[in-house]
């Protein structure tokens, strides 16, 4: 580990502002990836490719009418639909990367030579305690949905996972990775076959019997565009470790999300010029009645409401910010490498893990130093070197074994890094333990 105030960018990451302004490069009639890398010299060059249509399959059968912009392909299909005006998908696996821009990242380069992979896995947990996992479906009624103005209530997913009680492990199946239509929406336009992310090998065991006892609890918000699947090797090991883990979807901000009744919605909110501070607000909102629904629902028995963090990665690591900020019971937070503000004292612990063209100090997005100065509580801010702004999730691992352009740095190391650096502060700050971190010569340490 290394301690500096400024350490050079490498050049081989691709990480690229993209203006909120930039003007649309493709027709309606292309389709490149939704994970496309902008080909960026700068910031002020940039421009956005994709598509004006909104992308949305779902079940044969039709939907009620507030779901209107969700549109029945059938289970096995997953067309294209929506009007022309709709956003441009291709905004998919954005983060704001300044006051006015924003960033295209992702799996890598839409066109690059790749392969058709069964054997993708994402590495095995590092804790003791088997994992369990389940699906919330939660309804807030007390609010419309912020961005499809036909939902009368806002409807969410929370993947929920847990330690689960020991020699279950092998009595339920696999936690399935994405569903087909998350899958094709996440690898549209890339040389590999549109259901590869349905075949990961994750580690959870679906339903299993929960262990005895209270656990802390993790409240997990993906990037902006990312499904909440993409958190699931973070997921695993703070479950492994013995922490409760609750992943939000936050409905219409993933390029698809696919529900218990088979409709599947994409990203209304990936528009061009989307404000991330009401995407933020947005999410904080969601992460307050998730809680309330957690601790006065069936699962507050097995919550230490004491002991509550949150982590965030992309936007919803300013999503964290903004939920610690307006809920006393979040202990804590970790930002994973997204663009966020912090407007007033925040005096809870809270952790920033980025890579280092962006977030090294005087890197491409300043962000993090202004928000530095109202992190009144613990604060560490540390960059892992040879990572990009998908590197601190499962993609680490995923772009690689699919044959995909990734981060310089090897997935599973950017992972380990990760993993480590997330359960040493977690453990210090929600139980109060010393859990020792290795010294690994990739983590710089800032202290601007």
């Amino acid at each position: 580990m290394r301690s500096t105030a400024a350490v050079a960018a490498l050049s081989s990451v691709v990480l690229c502002g993209v203006p909120y302004q930039a003007q649309a490069s493709t027709s309606a009639q292309e389709q490149p990836s939704t994970l496309a890398h902008a080909q960026v010299a700068g910031p002020a060059q940039a421009q956005v490719v994709g598509p004006a249509q909104a992308q949305v399959v779902g079940p044969a059968q039709a939907q009620p009418a507030r779901l209107a912009h969700t549109q029945a392909a059938g289970p096995a299909q997953a067309q294209v639909v929506g009007p022309a005006q709709a956003q441009p998908a291709r905004l998919a696996h954005t983060q704001a990367a300044g006051p006015a821009q924003v960033q295209a990242v992702g799996l890598g380069r839409a066109g690059a030579a790749g392969t058709e992979s069964a054997g993708l896995a994402l590495p095995e947990p590092t804790g003791s305690k088997p994992v369990g996992m389940t699906t919330l479906h939660l309804t807030d009624k007390s609010r419309p949905d912020p961005w499809n103005p036909e939902a009368l209530h806002r409807e969410l997913l929370v993947s929920l996972w847990y330690p689960a009680k020991k020699g279950e492990k092998a009595t339920a199946r696999r936690v399935p990775y994405m569903t087909a239509q998350e899958s094709a929406a996440v690898l549209k336009g890339f040389p590999v076959a549109p259901d590869t992310l349905t075949k990961v090998t994750t580690h959870a065991r679906l339903k299993a019997p929960a262990a005895a006892g209270r656990r802390p609890l993790v409240v997990m918000s993906p990037g902006f565009s990312f499904p909440r699947a993409t958190l699931t090797s973070l997921a695993e090991d703070f479950a492994s470790r013995g922490y409760l883990v609750a992943a939000v979807e936050h409905t219409y901000e993933s390029v698809a999300t696919t529900f218990p009744d088979g409709r599947t919605t994409t990203c209304l909110a990936c528009v061009k010029g989307q404000d991330h501070a009401k995407v933020a607000a947005s999410r904080a909102r969601d992460v307050r009645f998730v809680l309330d629904e957690l601790i006065g629902g069936g699962w507050g028995r097995r919550i230490d409401r004491s002991r509550i963090a949150m982590v965030g990665h992309s936007v919803g690591g300013y999503a964290a910010a903004q939920a610690m900020l307006a809920d006393g019971r979040i202990k804590a937070g970790v930002n994973l490498d997204g663009t966020f503000r912090v407007d007033e004292p925040l005096k809870r612990p809270f952790m920033l893990i980025g890579a280092p063209k962006s977030h090294t100090p005087g890197g491409t997005d300043e962000s993090w130093k202004k928000a530095w100065r109202n992190l009144a509580g613990w604060k560490r801010w540390i960059t892992v070197e040879g990572t990009d702004h998908s590197a601190f999730v499962d993609y680490a691992v995923l772009r690689p074994q699919a044959g995909l352009p990734a981060q310089e740095l090897d997935g599973g190391r950017a992972l380990e890094i990760t993993r480590a650096h997330l359960a040493g502060f977690l453990d210090r700050h929600l139980l109060g333990r010393n859990t020792p971190v290795k010294d690994y010569p990739e983590v710089t340490v800032h202290s601007p």
